[in-house]
């Protein structure tokens, strides 16, 4: 039974199905040929050219398969297909496919393909370093951040943070924190961040997306907490979420006021107390829900509690000094550039430049450079290069007004939101200001305190604190007043009172020089009514700082006397009788007290000035004036004689008619001695006849006005024109003699004088005539005589007197 099966086992096996010759055999179509030898000759023939045909078919495959690999390893075809695939970037890539790839398009970093390659990473780079950021890793996280190129990635990093923020709203404060260390030292990233989330407020409000309004005012907040954002933006915003209340306007509000209520607290006082304000009238008003409500409740009892669960600042989140921060001035009206186009890939043909002066900016953020590399000559190779971009900038002016506009707002709005004047110097000192631009922000201070409805003294110590600190701020103040004085005209009455009382403040603190004052002229001529009451103000402000004693000293200083000498005016008597109106009439007389008695001189030294002059014309003609003087005394001698004699002829009234007056006897007037009075005779009192009616022009002919001292008994004519201009004699002087040789003196009788009859007058009348004319003419009666026994000559009317006595004797 063994045999067989060994037998079995032994049995030799045909060689064509044994071998794999005979295997491919079996694929080789069957020959059939009688001849068996060459049946098999020919199958063998061919197998060889079937195993030929096959080998070279394999190495054909060889060879494409080698050419596809390198196909696949180029760049330019791999990209075409990654940028064909979508923003995705593609299917999977192996890493070891991934890193052939990359070390294939690393050959050229200025390619397009690089370029992409590397955009990709930094993408990829940025929101990985942002996803993992927190409060115990941040100081960590920022320097790896600067690593990254994020000038040219700012558009992915803001969106990054935006996506980030909104995912996880408790992490607001880091990311905010984050945005503002970076801010520090690169601007426009943190410019870029603040514009897309104002952006994306506005749209979302327009849409009524409440979540998102919600996550992006937080973020807001959280920026203005940091100082990145001014606190205009939040006030803005405030005001746009409360200007018309609703149930989810009034929850983001009371939302963002959580967080943004303590810094508006201490930075913004009055605006803080006005948005609690407009809180509590929504609240009383009840038109909101009162979840809502309850809502806002809540909100004025985290106010009473001083934000003790939301401070301004978490705790390990105050990494920015506050001088190094850079606050960006942005509104919700400002045209705004969110640069939609930073979030995609775009060439740089100047890729590698780029990336050199981003590596010399990181180096420098970073420390990372080495005082021991480059020698002098390449560090004044570099400062030469750094020096030749500040030249083109400063090239370079803006002729718009914009900059100015911007600096007027950020003054006017830090002055408004200030609660003491040393808190708005200590912020307006912080502003930067232009060398030269200073005048600007005297000009703002005084308009804003023009525009109050009342004076200020806020204002009033602004000024005072700018003077004292910097000496510029003095000599803007005193061009400002000039400017002022000049332009007063244009100003209504209560921004000129304002004005005024501040400059007043100004000069009674020393803050600015007294010489300003040298501009104001008082006089008719030179001053407004806006001027007047200007200087009126400025003087009364003056005096209640310094007391009038003060003031009056002051002015008595000899310099400030010498710089108001054209307010207190001495060389026009007109000019000063001006001032010393003004002055007294606005309560300030004690000031013109020099003017005053300059003015009761004024004559005296004039005329003073006058005789000096005079003596100086008449020392040098001294000689021709006595000459000409012993000549004026012998015509006025005889002209003087020749009145006297006419004079004796026109008054003596006539004996015969009064129709035709008689000549007198004698032209010598009585003479009477001083120690005896000889009284006239009956003869000589008798009333003599009334003469002639005489015309209008014979009565001012006759009629003379009194001498002076009384010593004549009858005075002498009135002066005719053209006839003799010589002056009078003297009283008590002797006649002059008369010309042709004719005799002075009358006959004398009985050793008395017998003289031409006189003149009625009451004192010659008889006492019982002058009794009965007494009466009427009681108003008319004469004075007494003179110890002499002469009564004074009478005026006007001594012919009509005597006239009217004779008809009542007759």
């Amino acid at each position: 039974m063994c045999m067989p099966n060994s037998g079995a086992m032994n049995m030799p096996v045909p060689a064509h199905q044994s071998s794999p010759y005979n295997k491919r055999k079996r694929q080789v179509p069957k020959i059939d040929d009688v001849d068996p030898v060459r049946r098999q000759e020919r199958e063998r023939l061919l197998a060889l050219r079937l195993a030929e045909e096959g080998l070279k078919k394999e190495e054909k495959e060889k060879s494409d398969k080698s050419k596809a690999v390198d196909t696949t390893f180029d760049a330019r075809a791999e990209f075409t297909k990654l940028s064909a695939a979508g923003k995705s970037g593609g299917v999977y890539m192996p890493p070891v496919r991934l890193r052939a790839l990359q070390a294939a398009a690393s050959q050229d970093k200025a390619s397009p393909e690089f370029q992409r390659l590397s955009w990709d990473a930094l993408r990829k780079s940025i929101t990985g370093i942002v996803n993992r950021v927190n409060i115990s890793n941040i100081k960590h996280v920022v320097p790896e951040l600067f690593g990254e190129n994020l000038i040219r990635g700012r558009g992915l990093f803001a969106r990054s943070v935006m996506k980030a923020q909104a995912a996880s709203l408790p992490y607001t404060p880091v990311f905010a924190a984050l945005v503002a260390i970076i801010n520090t030292k690169l601007p426009q990233v943190g410019e870029l961040v603040l514009h897309r989330l104002v952006s994306q407020f506005r749209r979302s409000f327009k849409r009524n997306d409440k979540i998102l309004c919600h996550s992006t005012t937080t973020f807001i907040a959280h920026l203005v907490n940091q100082g990145l954002a001014h606190e205009i933006i939040a006030l803005q915003t405030l005001v746009l979420l409360l200007e018309r209340p609703t149930d989810d306007s009034i929850e983001i509000g009371v939302g963002f006021m959580r967080e943004v209520g303590a810094f508006l607290a201490e930075n913004s006082p009055k605006a803080n107390a006005s948005v609690y304000e407009r809180f509590r009238v929504v609240l009383n008003e009840g038109t909101i829900s009162q979840r809502v409500q309850f809502m806002v409740e809540v909100l004025m009892q985290v106010r009473k509690d001083k934000y003790k669960d939301n401070p301004i600042l978490p705790e390990g989140l105050d990494l920015v000094p506050e001088e190094d921060q850079i606050t960006h001035q942005v509104q919700l009206e400002d045209d705004l550039q969110v640069q939609e186009g930073l979030n995609i890939f775009k060439f740089d043909p100047n890729f590698i430049q780029n990336e050199e002066k981003y590596r010399e900016i990181k180096a420098e953020i970073l420390g990372e450079n080495d005082s021991s590399e480059g020698s002098g000559s390449e560090g004044s190779d570099d400062d030469s290069d750094d020096e030749q971009p500040v030249a083109d900038k400063e090239g370079i002016e803006d002729q718009t007004g914009t900059n100015l506009v911007n600096l007027r707002r950020t003054i006017y709005l830090t002055i408004m939101n200030s609660l003491n004047f040393e808190e708005a110097v200590h912020k307006l000192l912080k502003i930067n200001i232009v060398e030269g631009e200073e005048i600007e922000m005297c000009n703002m201070i005084i308009e804003c305190c023009s525009q109050e409805r009342s004076y200020s003294n806020f204002y009033g110590l602004v000024g005072e604190r700018f003077s004292k600190i910097a000496r510029q701020y003095t000599s803007a103040f005193e061009e400002a007043f000039r400017n002022y004085y000049d332009t007063v005209h244009r100003y209504e009455t209560n921004r000129l009172r304002n004005i005024a009382r501040f400059f007043g403040h100004l000069l009674a603190t020393d803050s600015i020089s007294w010489a300003v004052l040298d501009i104001v002229k008082m006089n008719e001529d030179d001053t407004t009514s806006s001027s007047r009451i200007l200087v009126k103000i400025l003087f009364g402000e003056m005096m209640e700082e310094m007391g009038l004693k003060g003031l009056v000293e002051r002015l008595k200083d000899p310099e400030v006397k010498d710089i108001c000498r054209g307010m207190f005016p001495l060389d026009n008597p007109k000019h000063t009788r001006f001032s010393i109106n003004y002055f007294t009439s606005i309560g300030l007389g004690a000031v013109t007290e020099e003017m005053r008695e300059h003015l009761k001189n004024a004559p005296r030294i004039i005329m003073e000035q006058r005789r000096a002059l005079l003596a100086e014309e008449s020392s040098s003609s001294s000689d021709s004036d006595s000459a000409s003087d012993s000549e004026s005394d012998s015509t006025s001698s005889s002209a003087s004689s020749e009145r006297s004699r006419r004079r004796r002829t026109s008054i003596t009234p006539p004996r015969r008619s009064w129709r035709s007056p008689p000549r007198s006897t004698s032209r010598t007037p009585p003479r009477y001695r001083r120690d005896t009075h000889v009284r006239p005779t009956s003869e000589s009192i008798s009333p003599p006849p009334l003469p002639r009616r005489a015309g209008r022009d014979d009565f001012r002919r006759e009629v003379s006005p009194p001498r002076r001292g009384g010593r004549e008994e009858v005075s002498p004519p009135t002066r005719r024109h053209g006839r003799d201009d010589s002056p009078p004699r003297r009283p008590g002087s002797p006649p002059p003699p008369r010309r042709g040789g004719r005799d002075d003196t009358s006959p004398r009788r009985g050793g008395r004088d017998v003289s031409p009859p006189r003149r009625p007058s009451r004192d010659d009348t008889p006492p019982r005539r002058a009794r009965r004319v007494e009466s009427p003419l009681a108003r008319h009666s004469p004075p007494r005589r003179n110890r002499r026994g002469e009564s004074p000559p009478r005026r006007g009317r001594a012919r009509s007197d005597s006239r009217e006595r004779y008809d009542r004797r007759r």
